[in-house]
């Protein structure tokens, strides 16, 4: 997966997050596991850009 895909998935996951959360709390099962694999993608997209070429990591907030 590229970058750019990554963060396209990074935007997905955080509004599925935002929409469970809204509908549920920040505890429940759902939005703990979208949070999770939110985290892996985040994580992903840094280990993908820290030395190759950067992307502008502004688009994650």
């Amino acid at each position: 997966m590229t970058a750019e895909q990554i963060l396209d998935h990074i935007e997905l996951y955080r509004q599925k997050m935002i929409i469970l959360a809204s509908r549920s709390s920040m505890v429940d099962n759902e939005v703990i596991e979208v949070s999770s694999k939110l985290d892996i993608l985040i994580n992903q997209y840094f280990h993908l850009t820290k030395n190759g070429s950067q992307i502008d990591r502004c688009a994650l907030k």
